[in-house]
């Protein structure tokens, strides 16, 4: 029996679940958190489709097995491949260099080798899932190479890639080594999204520089002996959460009564500040400590009457930068601890772990602030998760504009997180805003959440795929 073929097949770095095996060998099974997961979790309940992707243990070789009416195509890696294409390739070369080179990038011609590998493996695994003339959505800057190599083993496909972090000016992309075989893996898909309308002019501008190719506007034409192949079109999709959803999880009774035990926890502090972040040198979090604890030297925040929660949860603990980072956010907390704590009282509270959603509602709905400071972020769902949560139209968010989410919510007190003495102005700011202009921010932000979700994120990309001619033309 030939093996089962799907209309839409969604390719990322990892499945929708996290395998393992038990005692005796047989694989189970949990879902994974993360934005990716939760974004595309309704489009493929819709659709009896095909979800390629690895599971996240070295070595582990499994066949397909569907779960919640999602075929799962486990794609194993070794550990060399896990080391040098994921934690070298994906994130010591290509996530530092995208994020504006926060931290230097490192260039392997080793890793660059399994980046290939792998990329092909991906291809490989979709190709073979996918129904003719399907439509397949590849994810992410891991999988950069997926759309050529795919478009060389089944040239019938529609093809679309969503970048989920930026995407860097030309200056910082052309630092690569290998910079022409990503675009060119890129120009494999029909349609190519990205998080901002910025981010899609550096790729067109990265485009006209490195190759000799036709563009106009957003449209690059690929031409083969004077005759037009096809159009690629690069355009900006601002990802969103399951809005709603979370909406009426913040409403709940638990939920409810949690946010308030915590800030009794905490001691009924007049500010709670909080912030949410994976441990990653792109989120500002020493910027965002070194400002609160300087407000605090100042005085113009009490460390008596004021907490600042900080969420971070643990993030690629086996890459060098992140581990430094770890070490550097501790002596922080311990040194602003140190010299404004008292018996019973901490004016940081670092929570170096994961929560389920439910306690993070709850933490959103206890915060007066939320602090979102990041260096360089594709969107930052965190941001979208704390304006879901505020159904009472209270509190108040501080947003780097070097967010995409700083396009949308307007309603936002934005900083730039480099401008130390900027942030603690705003911080100061939001922690005494008047409750009427919170409402009015806070309500022009919960428009734009609730009315902008996930649901109209993936839709309108595919419908756009759909749109965009994936056959051969000649002129």
């Amino acid at each position: 029996m030939a093996p089962a073929q799907f209309d839409l097949v969604v390719v990322a770095n990892r499945l929708p679940v996290d395998l393992s095996l038990d005692e005796v060998g047989e694989p189970t099974w949990s879902r994974s958190p993360g934005g990716l997961v939760t974004a595309l979790a309704p489009v493929m309940a819709k659709t009896e489709g095909a979800w390629v992707g690895w599971g996240g243990q070295p070595g582990l070789e499994l066949d397909p097995f569907e779960v919640d009416g999602t075929e799962l195509v486990p794609v194993p890696l070794s550990e060399d491949e896990v080391e040098h294409y994921y934690e070298g390739f994906a994130n010591d070369t290509l996530w530092p260099l995208y994020h504006d080179v926060i931290a230097s990038p490192a260039f392997h011609r080793h890793w660059w080798d399994a980046y290939q590998r792998v990329n092909r493996r991906f291809a490989e695994a979709a190709a073979a899932k996918a129904a003719p003339g399907a439509t397949v959505w590849v994810h992410d800057y891991q999988l950069q190479l997926v759309p050529k190599f795919l478009r060389e083993l089944r040239p019938d496909l529609r093809i679309g890639y969503f970048h989920h972090i930026p995407f860097p000016p030309l200056e910082i992309f052309a630092q690569l080594p290998w910079r022409l075989q990503v675009v060119e893996g890129l120009l494999g898909a029909d349609l190519v999204g990205f998080q901002r309308g910025g981010d899609a002019a550096n790729f067109v501008r990265v485009v006209r520089r490195l190759t000799d190719l036709t563009t106009r506007g957003q449209v690059v034409t690929l031409s083969k002996h004077g005759r037009v192949e096809r159009h690629v079109r690069a355009s900006s999709f601002p990802i969103s959460i399951d809005s709603h959803a979370f909406d009426e999880l913040a409403r709940t009774p638990d939920v409810l009564k949690r946010s308030r035990e915590i800030r009794k926890e905490l001691g009924d502090p007049e500010v709670l500040l909080l912030g949410v972040d994976r441990l990653d040198y792109t989120k500002g979090i020493r910027h965002r400590l070194k400002a609160y604890g300087e407000l605090l030297d100042d005085g113009r925040l009490s460390p008596q009457s004021t907490t600042f929660v900080q969420v971070a949860s643990p993030s690629r603990e086996n890459v060098g930068a992140y581990q430094q980072l770890r070490d550097d956010v501790e002596l922080l907390v311990g040194r602003i601890n140190g010299d404004h704590g008292q018996v019973g009282h901490a004016p940081v509270q670092y929570l170096h772990q994961s929560y389920p959603m439910e306690e993070m509602a709850a933490l959103y709905l206890a915060a007066d602030v939320m602090l979102v400071t990041a260096l360089r972020d594709g969107m930052n769902l965190v941001a979208k998760e704390y304006v879901a949560a505020r159904s009472d139209d209270r509190g108040a968010l501080v947003l780097s504009e070097f967010t995409g989410a700083a396009d949308e919510l307007t309603g936002a007190i934005l900083i730039n997180p480099h401008d130390i003495d900027g942030m603690k102005d705003a911080i100061t700011y939001a922690a005494h805003l008047d409750p009427r202009e919170a409402r009015k921010r806070m309500r022009r932000l919960r428009r734009r959440v609730l009315s902008h979700d996930v649901a109209a994120w993936s839709e309108q990309f595919l419908a756009v795929l759909t749109a965009v001619p994936n056959r051969q033309s000649h002129v």
